[in-house]
């Protein structure tokens, strides 16, 4: 199975709300913000292609944004951006087969579409997987979530491939989603970021969303403020934790700008580090090749 790493866009997020009750003078060690507060963050997109498929996971922020919105994130990014760096790949849109979505936050999701609304459907030879529980949580978020949830966009775009037989939602926590040629790709869900978000996964890695989303948040107490039940996600990174480290996965970490993932093990206090920093220019698509 080929890995691709893709980096459509970067943006920016505020500093103390990417680490939560961390306090600034200990995160800033690590990564340095802005003058607004906010840290720079790359919006990795992972290509999977077997004989048969070619599979994304997640799709960016895409291209729909005012300007006010792009200023307040400082979105580096181009029209079309996902389309584009799968260009210098050699593919269309239209060679894509699959689409995993680990959650429907405007960061993960908002690549599916294109136009001024964002609601033109560009992949549409693509089926799209979703967990049918957090469609549903999307749908009906609460007031501290919600805005990161833009409906008026990707909920016309999966009722469009709903129709088209095209939408996938999935039901279980851990579960195979596309098997071809004796290769998968499966998934476990996690939850505490939010409700049932998935994480993708190979016999060779992982995609960590938002659970470990870059290498600062390894320590287990080190959580998002985004989260709408932090303690929560500190019992899933203890989960999955133990699931990576007995098979061996290499972590994809989606927002770090400098190092694309590495192997998990522990320190002689059983603290979770990475053996090896993959080191990742964000300007460049980067193809990963295991043998």
């Amino acid at each position: 199975m080929k890995t691709t790493l893709i980096h459509p866009a970067t943006f920016k997020l505020d500093g103390g709300a990417m680490f939560g009750i961390i306090p600034k003078p200990l995160w800033e060690k690590k990564i340095q913000p802005d003058e607004l507060n906010r840290i720079n963050m790359s919006l990795r997109v992972v290509l999977f292609e077997t004989e048969n498929k070619k599979i994304l996971v997640d799709t960016g922020l895409g291209d729909y944004h005012h300007e006010k919105f792009k200023t307040q994130f400082d979105i580096k990014s181009d029209n079309t951006p996902l389309i584009n760096s799968l260009r210098q790949l050699n593919l269309k849109a239209e060679d894509i087969t699959d689409i995993i979505l680990t959650h429907l936050h405007f960061d993960h999701v908002g690549g599916l579409g294109t136009g001024e609304k964002g609601t033109d459907v560009i992949f549409k030879n693509a089926t799209v997987h979703v967990h049918e529980e957090h469609y549903k949580y999307s749908q009906e978020a609460t007031l501290r979530d919600s805005g990161s949830f833009h409906k008026q966009t990707f909920i016309p775009l999966l009722n469009w491939y709903e129709e088209k037989g095209k939408l996938n939602l999935l039901k279980d926590d851990d579960a195979i989603i596309i098997e071809d040629g004796g290769e998968t790709v499966s998934y476990k869900t996690s939850f505490g970021h939010t409700p049932f978000m998935i994480h993708p996964y190979t016999d060779d890695f992982i995609y960590m969303a938002d659970l470990v989303p870059m290498r600062h948040h390894l320590h287990i107490p080190w959580v998002m403020g985004y989260d709408i039940e932090p303690g929560t996600t500190t019992e899933y990174k203890k989960l999955f934790y133990d699931f990576i480290y007995a098979k061996n996965l290499t972590m994809i970490f989606e927002h770090d700008n400098d190092v694309w993932g590495g192997k998990l093990v522990f320190d002689e206090k059983n603290r979770p580090k990475l053996s090896n920093e993959l080191k990742s220019n964000y300007h460049i698509t980067q193809r990963i090749d295991l043998y």
